[in-house]
């Protein structure tokens, strides 16, 4: 006997989406171990989409402090998850983020809280580094901001050319980071080395 839950609203139309896409496969629904999978896929997929969501005046919460500090701040080793808009598997890795002040700083939490947000969409890399970037220029008006992204894509590792031990690096510069080779090359100098997806 199932013991289902109850379904509110939002997960219905989901529900029975990926109750269609899993009788696809001439699977029995009715099997002990998926009886209750669509509800289970339908709520993880929320999840992992849940940046559509959240707004970055949510997520910042007005964590932005004022600082004589002007030299490269950097967060790195940011893991993410998200979801490749092209096959819909996942890509997961880590974000290293730096950025020159200019009498504000961001709380370093907001960091990872920001790379969620976007990384929790359906993205692509290239595009997610962009929008990180954007957007803690904007939230801190600081000076200038690099992003740098590691990552293995399952969409590459699982189908297509299954090259397992494939990564990708992305990187998104603004402002200084731009024209500023010295400060390009002392963050990209302090930034973790890529490492291999295994």
């Amino acid at each position: 006997m199932s013991n289902t839950p109850i379904i509110t609203p939002d997960y219905k139309e989901s529900t029975e989406s990926y109750r269609q896409l899993i009788g696809s496969t001439g699977e029995d629904l009715d099997r002990p171990g998926l009886l209750d999978t669509p509800v289970r896929a339908a709520k993880a997929f929320a999840h992992l989409t849940k940046g559509y969501h959240q707004s970055i005046e949510e997520v910042v919460n007005d964590a932005v402090f004022p600082s004589t500090n002007r030299e490269l701040v950097l967060v790195q080793n940011i893991e993410f998850y998200s979801l490749c808009e092209h096959h819909m598997l996942p890509f997961h890795g880590v974000a290293h983020i730096g950025y020159l002040p200019d009498g504000q700083v961001l709380g370093l939490s907001k960091f990872a809280r920001i790379v969620d947000m976007f990384a929790r969409r359906l993205q692509i890399q290239e595009n997610l580094s962009e929008q990180i970037a954007q957007t803690i220029m904007d939230v801190t008006g600081c000076r200038g901001v690099a992003v740098v992204m590691d990552a293995s894509h399952m969409c590459m590792m699982m189908r297509g050319v299954s090259k397992q031990h494939s990564t990708t690096r992305s990187t998104a510069m603004l402002g200084e980071y731009q024209h500023n080779n010295q400060a390009r090359n002392e963050f990209l100098g302090a930034v973790p080395k890529r490492q291999p997806a295994f």
